[in-house]
């Protein structure tokens, strides 16, 4: 089994702190890896815009609501925690919220 990167450890603990259940920890990690995948890159090297991209990628693949509201969560709580992917101050101007919404229309 590969070893767990120091990236995705923190975010484990990250959670754990937060008391998050495990099956929110796993969707939460899997929603990180695929959003990480879909671009080739670490999420520490992801921003809003690739957050936006991988957004109308979902919903042009046809995500239901709830889907996409679970991958928005866990792109938000993986930014707001320290060390995390790239600038973590994009979520305070509810930006994220008016593109969510946006999208549920």
């Amino acid at each position: 089994m590969a070893e767990m990167s120091p990236l995705r450890r923190r975010m484990i603990e990250d959670m754990t702190i937060r008391n998050l259940s495990p099956a929110t920890q796993q969707s939460y990690v899997h929603a990180v890896s695929k959003f990480s995948r879909y671009f080739g890159r670490s999420p520490d090297r992801l921003g809003l815009e690739d957050v936006r991209a991988y957004q109308v990628h979902l919903v042009s693949k046809g995500i239901s609501w709830a889907s996409l509201n679970q991958v928005v969560c866990a792109l938000r709580f993986d930014a707001e925690n320290p060390g995390r992917f790239a600038p973590t101050s994009w979520w305070s101007g509810g930006d994220s919220n008016l593109m969510l919404l946006a999208m549920r229309s």
